[in-house]
């Protein structure tokens, strides 16, 4: 190889090395940021709730308006399935009641959007040597438009039920604290829930919901059970059943929550130990894509640039 060639290709591994590097530390950098602004969101009290975020503009509430509407007119009238697409908003942490129509509306309004994409890249299938590469292109705008809607409600429901999981066991210490404080079962789910509306606001809301039932009448076995299926996770269920099993052979309450709840921070500290034992084979590639290559370029590239130096002399 000429060594203006060496130099050239040394000289361009270099800049891609540093640019990943850059990019790699603002990429990091905006995640701390974001991480920061919503911990400071929540502790000021201004974090979202669950079912909405902050006030949108204007442009967004029309757009928003109008996939409604398109919902509202493409609305499935089997009950069965508005009940099925409405519990699973509801564990997304969409509860208001408008969101059905809002997410029949959105997977219309992509399979219209995939439609007129396809169509569009007919001038390039009809052209010559287009034909394979639209056939891909129009196949993946079907099955964005098929699965994309679906995606984004199962990956806000993974994201909402992580905060459920992490704040359950101190949901329970408080409701064990505040029951042997002498409040009722009642009063203290509402007493939690002002207190966790900072850092659990969707798990503060689902317990808001709870007293409005409680308060409204509704048996304290059926709210609960309700509770335990809108949050969809196996610890709201397992407190449900041990909240009736309790309230039916007359045992104590307190200790009956005290058990459950280390039962709970048991769980809890299993699940860090697990995460931290699966760092070490998380973080090797990471290693190896990012931080080998650089480490190579520091050790070799002087080396090299010397050598094609003494090669140009």
């Amino acid at each position: 190889m000429d060594p203006m060639q060496l130099q050239s290709l040394l000289t361009w591994a270099a800049s891609g090395l540093i640019t990943l590097g850059v990019g790699g530390a603002a990429l990091l950098w905006a995640r701390e940021a974001r991480v920061v602004a919503l911990r400071r969101a929540r502790l000021s009290g201004n974090g979202t709730l669950a079912g909405g975020s902050r006030a949108p503009s204007a442009a967004l509430s029309g757009l928003v308006g109008g996939v409604k509407r398109l919902g509202d007119r493409m609305a499935i009238q089997d009950p069965s399935q508005l009940s099925t697409i409405r519990a699973r908003l509801i564990q997304a942490g969409w509860s208001s009641r408008e969101a059905v129509g809002v997410y029949l509306g959105a997977r219309a309004a992509s399979m219209i959007a995939a439609t007129v994409a396809t169509v569009l890249t007919l001038p390039w299938a009809m052209s010559g040597g287009g034909g394979a590469g639209a056939v891909m292109a129009a196949a993946l705008f079907a099955v964005a438009a098929m699965l994309g809607p679906d995606q984004v409600v199962k990956a806000r429901r993974r994201k909402i039920e992580l905060e459920y999981v992490e704040g359950f066991p101190d949901l329970l210490d408080l409701l064990v604290a505040s029951v042997e404080a002498g409040l009722s079962l009642d009063a203290a789910v509402n007493r939690v829930g002002e207190e966790m509306i900072r850092r659990y606001p969707h798990l503060a809301e689902h317990l808001r919901f709870l007293t409005l039932e409680l308060r409204a009448g509704r048996s304290r076995k059926e709210a609960w059970t309700s509770f335990a299926e809108r949050l969809g996770i196996d610890e709201a269920r397992s407190l449900a059943t041990m909240l009736r099993q309790a309230e039916e052979m007359g045992t104590s309450l307190g200790e009956t929550l005290a058990v459950f709840s280390e039962d709970m921070r048991a769980k809890r500290m299993l699940r860090a130990e697990e995460k931290a034992m699966s760092l070490p084979a998380k973080l090797m590639v990471p290693l190896i894509l990012f931080i080998f290559p650089c480490l190579m370029g520091v050790l070799i590239m002087p080396a090299a640039f010397r050598i094609s130096q003494t090669l140009m002399k």
